[in-house]
């Protein structure tokens, strides 16, 4: 547990991470007794080594999103939001894979009536006034479509809602809304759905190892602190739901932490300065930071999983299209799926 796990990463990146974590680190994390719960920013040593650290660029998947496909797939994609920074590297991605472009999209009634080109397709964007009809009627033409959803957090319910009554199988990669409702809405219709709020199945993949972990071994930090850091870009408006994934596997380890004492960074002053974030990735990010203490602060453990880009999203989200348009192919059972079913089919690409 004392290694250090680092996926391929850019200079200026990996100099950070030796900042955060050695003893020129620029984030010293104040003990529990500090009372904000914020993570203090300074040049003291940790007390112990990293016990795990991740992070990857918008640059280390390029070559595989670039790799062309030997062979259409053949399946239809509508991508809502296309406008959006998610959206478009969904396009390039799914694109790449070989998966067919519906050329239709919502956006806001704002853009309604745009045409935007991405990949030398031309998509035609529809506001909020004839959603339903246009969606039925798109359905209705690629009856194998999958609808890919990178919108907002206030339109994650109404979309689900859309989704669910035209019966169209869909992937949520937004974050936010009410989630429990949005799995009623869900379970109420005979609609297949993968759910998650993030998408990058490496990080999904260390999300599973702290559930196992929090299952076989409750209570094993009991009386130990915690200090949570999460940074995005500042379009970014909710709470990280991976830290809150992460911060409940540490909840069921016996740490007593409440949701609001994440200290998220959106001022990108502060990205560059304390967190490290490399500049060209302000505008898109997610670096996740977790220290643990025990009681009487001879023992420290650090979690960190840094992504720059969003390569890793979109991978993992046209993974889920194929995974997902199998399952409505063999007419599974289940219809409510995440992106750790997802991982658990094993022939991902």
């Amino acid at each position: 547990m004392a290694s250090l796990l680092k996926a391929p990463t850019n200079n200026t990146l990996q100099l950070h991470k030796l900042d955060l974590f050695t003893g020129s680190s620029r984030i010293n994390r104040q003990s529990s007794n500090s009372g904000n719960g914020n993570v203090a920013f300074s040049r003291k040593r940790s007390l112990v080594p990293p016990v795990l650290s991740m992070s990857a660029t918008g640059a280390s998947t390029k070559e595989h999103l670039e790799t062309p496909m030997s062979k259409n797939l053949h399946i239809p994609i509508m991508v809502n939001s296309c406008t959006g920074k998610m959206g478009k590297a969904v396009i390039k991605a799914a694109d790449a894979a070989g998966l067919e472009l519906v050329p239709v999209s919502f956006g806001t009634e704002e853009e309604s009536g745009q045409k935007v080109e991405v990949c030398g397709k031309e998509i035609q964007v529809h506001g909020l006034s004839d959603r339903e009809s246009v969606l039925a009627s798109v359905f209705d033409k690629y009856p194998n479509m999958i609808v890919v959803d990178y919108t907002v957090p206030a339109a994650v319910n109404g979309n689900a809602e859309l989704y669910s009554k035209v019966g169209v199988p869909f992937v949520m990669g937004t974050t936010g809304g009410d989630r429990v409702r949005l799995h009623e809405t869900i379970e109420n219709s005979n609609v297949y759905a993968v759910i998650s709020p993030q998408m990058g199945k490496q990080v999904v993949a260390f999300l599973a190892a702290m559930e196992i972990m929090a299952e076989q071994f409750p209570g094993a930090f009991s009386g130990y602190s915690l200090q949570v850091l999460e940074s995005h870009q500042a379009g970014k408006l909710d709470t990280s739901g991976t830290a809150k994934a992460v911060i409940s596997c540490f909840q069921k380890l016996g740490v007593s932490f409440d949701m609001d004492q994440i200290q998220m960074i959106r001022d990108p002053k502060q990205q560059l300065e304390m967190v490290g974030v490399p500049e060209e990735h302000l505008p898109g990010h997610a670096f996740h930071m977790y220290h643990l203490t025990s009681p009487d602060q001879t023992v420290s453990f650090e979690f960190q999983h840094n992504v720059c880009g969003r390569s890793i999203y979109a991978e993992g989200t046209v993974d889920a299209v194929l995974f997902l348009s199998k399952k409505v192919q063999l007419k599974a059972d289940k219809r409510i799926y995440n992106m750790i079913d997802v991982l658990r089919e094993g022939n991902m690409r």
